[in-house]
C-alpha cells in the first residue's frame, strides 16, 4: 500500500498569530514547500458525526483575498458534493449562494472605497 503525507508548517508570532503558512506533500511535483496566506482543513469524525476543522490565515491576508478564498472554496465544495451525491438542485443552490456572497462582498467594497 502506498502512503502519502501532507505536511503543514505554521510560523507564529509572539502572540501565536500565524505569520507564515507553508505546506508540502510527498506526491507533489513541487520541489520546495509551498507558501499560503490561508488554509482550511476539515476532517469528518464518523463516530461523533461531527466535522473537525482548522481554519488559519496570516496577518497579511487581505479582506478581498479572504472573500476570493471563501468564494472559491464554496464553489469547490459544491462541485465535490455533486460528484459525491449527484444532487444537482442542491449544488445549484450552493453555487447561487456563493455567487450572491461574492456579489455582496464586491458591493460592500465599492461602498467603502467611495
Amino acid at each position: 500500500m502506498h502512503t502519502s503525507n501532507i505536511s503543514i508548517d505554521i510560523e507564529l508570532d509572539e502572540n501565536k498569530v500565524p505569520q507564515q503558512i507553508s505546506w508540502n506533500a510527498t506526491d507533489s511535483t513541487a520541489d520546495m514547500a509551498q507558501k499560503a496566506k490561508s488554509m482550511m482543513v476539515a476532517f469528518w469524525d464518523g463516530a461523533d458525526k461531527s466535522a473537525l476543522r482548522i481554519d488559519l490565515w496570516t496577518k497579511d491576508m487581505m479582506v478581498d483575498e479572504m472573500a476570493d478564498f471563501y468564494y472559491q472554496n464554496m464553489m469547490g465544495m459544491a462541485d465535490t458534493y455533486l460528484r459525491a451525491t449527484q444532487q444537482q438542485e442542491l449544488v445549484d443552490d450552493m453555487k447561487k449562494f456563493a455567487k450572491e456572497f461574492y456579489k455582496k462582498f464586491k458591493e460592500t467594497q465599492l461602498k467603502e472605497n467611495k
